[in-house]
Formats: structure tokens, C-alpha cells, sequence
């Protein structure tokens, strides 16, 4: 979707109340708000829940939306919010490992996805979360710095230690070939 598009379908919605326009936006962008979610919380269930979420504070709110950056950016950094509330309300002891392995017990032969998850797992929230809207969704390091409220230099580090740590994990799991 272009720029001058998604424009003129967040004009409707927020001038208008346009339901059509925003059910465009939600369309275009439920799938890689989905696999960001998905990836920095490693629940399915959880990952929908949190995007519909997204999605509401986004319809109720879309009229303080200024245009100052994109609309995905904005909506990225409804996500983003989202997950950390979450983050921060759950309760302690629900581990990535038993995520896995109930994933692997449930879904044989997806070995690589679980590798890659538990990678990622390794990593510190922000890193993570820098490496999949960089490596996972295409963003640039400018648009990851307006959706996580950071400098770009922050950013910058964040992806570099999050390659390093990448890095030696994998190296150490056997995808040194």
C-alpha cells in the first residue's frame, strides 16, 4: 500500500469514522503486526489477542494520529506499547521453554522454528525487539528509533549486540557451517 493511500484511508477513518477505510488498514497490516507479535512473545493465542488489541487502541485513537511519521509507525508503536503492558502484567513464571516445547510436542519436524525462537529468546527485550522490526519487517533504523522512542544511535547498538549475541548462540547450536 502506498503512502498516499494509506493517507487518504486514515482521512476517512478519522474524519469520517470510515469502518470500510479501517478494515484496508487492519488488512494491510494484520500479518506482520501478527509475526512481530508472535516473535516477541512466542504465543499464538497471546500474539492475535495483542493485535486485536493493537487494532482497537488504534480505531479509538486514530484521530490523534498527526501524520508526523508513517501510519504503520504509529500503529507498530501501538503494538509495541501493547506487548509491554502485557509484558509487564504477566504473570512470573511462564518461561519461553515450555512455550517450545509445547510447540515441538504438538507440531513434529519444526526444529529451525524452534531454534530460531529460542535465538531470539536470548536476547533482551529491546534488542529483540530492534532485530525483528529491522530483520523481520523490513523497518529502517530511523522508523525503529520513532517506534521505539529511542535515538537512532540506540538502535544501532541494539542491533549490533543483538547480531553478537545471535551469533554466538547459533555458532554454539551448531550453524557454524
Amino acid at each position: 500500500m502506498g503512502r498516499a493511500e494509506e493517507f487518504a484511508l486514515v482521512s476517512r477513518v478519522a474524519l469520517l469514522g470510515d469502518g470500510k477505510a479501517f478494515g484496508l488498514l487492519v488488512e494491510a497490516y494484520r500479518s506482520p503486526m501478527l509475526r512481530f507479535l508472535l516473535h516477541l512473545c512466542g504465543d499464538e493465542e497471546v500474539s492475535k489477542d495483542l493485535a486485536q488489541e493493537a487494532f482497537l487502541k488504534a480505531w479509538l485513537s486514530i484521530r490523534s494520529f498527526r501524520a508526523a511519521a508513517s501510519f504503520s509507525t504509529w500503529l507498530f508503536r501501538i503494538a509495541y506499547n501493547t506487548f509491554y503492558d502485557y509484558a509487564r502484567a504477566r504473570k512470573p513464571g511462564a518461561d519461553f521453554d515450555s512455550v517450545a516445547l509445547r510447540l515441538e510436542a504438538a507440531t513434529p519436524g519444526i526444529d529451525r522454528s524452534i531454534d530460531f525462537a529460542r535465538s531470539m529468546s536470548i536476547l533482551k527485550g529491546d534488542e529483540r525487539s530492534a532485530m525483528l522490526l529491522f530483520y523481520m519487517e523490513d523497518f529502517s533504523v530511523k522508523k525503529i528509533a520513532q517506534v521505539m522512542k529511542c535515538p537512532e544511535g540506540t538502535v544501532k547498538s541494539l542491533l549490533f549486540r543483538g547480531k553478537e549475541k545471535l551469533s554466538v548462540y547459533l555458532k554454539n547450536s551448531g550453524y557454524d557451517r
